[in-house]
């Protein structure tokens, strides 16, 4: 059976993470034609391109990105084991890549993140990738992410849906949101008639569930504006005087400066967020820790007790 050459695959790995080919050539002590020779029959053996020629500069294609990916965890893997067990050194940190999605709350991020911010050593390089559910879906397939973090339900219509394991990390109930004072006194929607409201476009879980709500007192609201990212509804609804239905981890700040208050909590009616990964044989330590902690934790606002209850 044909190997792969880890030779070749070790020289577009160095190639890749510099940029430079004249660079790497001389710390390798090769020509530049010799170096590029052996990515060549990588290429080859591969039967695509890596690399292609933008202005003089080597930029990977898709394939290559693809390549690089796998060839960085393979030869960071392969310094640590060197270090491990010609020195006893355990590596000095573990880098975690964590995908989230674009339109969702900033806040429950930096919860997820927390444990990882307060290390008394740090021992984890993490970085954050915000983009939309196909490409993080895409990418977590690609093992670009080891974790992704999403408000939305798996799509079963996706080729590898089978293969993702969906985790609920926490869930946060929904509230009506508005500036201190504008409270009716009265359960929903009595006394909300002259409301205006700042709410997620009709196509998101929160919009639909709040819709379904209305339906039940055939309340209709008079809708001022309508915005799916969560960092942007956080805003209107802080500088807006409007009311909007968020879940309060969106607004801890405001709701703890007193900036915003909670009129009351939809019954029954939740956000939920999730991780979602790919089954693996080693599963990175600080994963399994950040997917171990209680469920809620990461949902918590430290909200004062409002002043009415729904």
């Amino acid at each position: 059976m044909s190997r792969l050459n880890y030779h070749h695959l070790y020289y577009f790995w160095r190639v890749a993470r510099e940029g430079k080919l004249t660079q790497v050539a001389d710390s390798l002590h090769l020509s530049q034609s010799a170096l590029s020779a052996q990515i060549r029959k990588l290429e080859e053996r591969l039967d695509k391109p890596l690399f292609e020629r933008r202005n003089r500069a080597l930029v990977l294609t898709e394939a290559g990105r693809r390549v690089f990916n796998y060839a960085e965890a393979i030869f960071t893997k392969g310094e640590e084991l060197e270090s491990l067990i010609s020195r006893g050194i355990e590596p000095e940190y573990q880098r975690l890549r964590i995908g989230t999605l674009s339109t969702m709350s900033r806040n429950f991020i930096e919860s997820f993140v927390a444990p990882l911010l307060h290390q008394p050593e740090q021992r984890v390089h993490f970085s954050l990738h915000a983009r939309g559910m196909a490409d993080l879906l895409d990418g977590l397939a690609r093992h670009e992410f080891d974790v992704v973090l999403t408000n939305t339900q798996l799509p079963s219509s996706h080729s590898q849906a089978a293969a993702w394991q969906s985790q609920l990390l926490a869930r946060q109930p929904l509230s009506i949101i508005g500036p201190p004072g504008t409270a009716p006194g009265t359960p929903f929607p009595t006394g909300f008639e002259d409301s205006r409201w700042i709410l997620p476009g009709e196509h998101h879980e929160i919009r639909r569930a709040f819709d379904g709500h209305c339906s039940l007192y055939q309340y209709r609201p008079k809708i001022l504006a309508e915005a799916d990212d969560m960092a942007m509804l956080r805003l209107l609804a802080r500088d807006s005087g409007a009311l909007s239905v968020l879940p309060e981890v969106v607004v801890k700040d405001e709701l703890q400066q007193g900036r915003l208050t909670r009129l009351e909590q939809l019954p029954n009616v939740f956000e939920n967020f999730y991780a979602i990964t790919l089954p693996r044989e080693f599963m990175p330590g600080v994963v399994s820790e950040l997917l171990a902690r209680p469920l809620g934790d990461m949902a918590s606002t430290d909200q004062p007790p409002p002043g009415h209850h729904a």
